[in-house]
């Protein structure tokens, strides 16, 4: 896909889908509810976040000091840190999104998908690697 095509997903079609579901749960469930749950989810997913980020920091230590290549551990670091960004931003689909991508058994689903996007994307030539 085009580039543009991916900011414009990202900078105003997510916020707006965002802002609806903020607004149907505020209705069905109630304003002060509805903010409750936001900050809530936030808290706990910068809790989250900060425990999933040292436990992958202490993966990667643990790797390198055995003296074994910690791949896992950089995409482990990605998807951490993109769960979290994703958790900072207010709305429910992106925190669920966050969420996902700091609980491990489903880190793993997308690790395997971003390293075979990773591969296809390097054998196609997409990709250079610096050496």
């Amino acid at each position: 896909m085009n580039v543009v095509l991916y900011l414009f997903l990202a900078f105003t079609l997510i916020p707006v889908i965002e802002l609806a579901v903020i607004i149907e749960v505020g209705k069905r469930a109630g304003t002060p509810l509805t903010i409750f749950l936001l900050i809530v989810s936030g808290l706990i997913g910068s809790l989250l976040a900060k425990y999933q980020g040292l436990r992958a920091l202490q993966t990667f230590q643990s790797d390198l000091a055995a003296g074994r290549v910690p791949e896992y551990g950089v995409l482990d670091a990605l998807l951490i840190l993109c769960g979290g960004a994703l958790l900072l931003a207010p709305g429910f689909l992106t925190d669920i999104f966050g969420f996902l991508c700091l609980i491990p058994w489903s880190r793993r689903g997308f690790k395997r998908f971003l390293r075979w996007r990773l591969e296809k994307w390097i054998a196609q030539g997409h990709v250079t690697l610096i050496r």
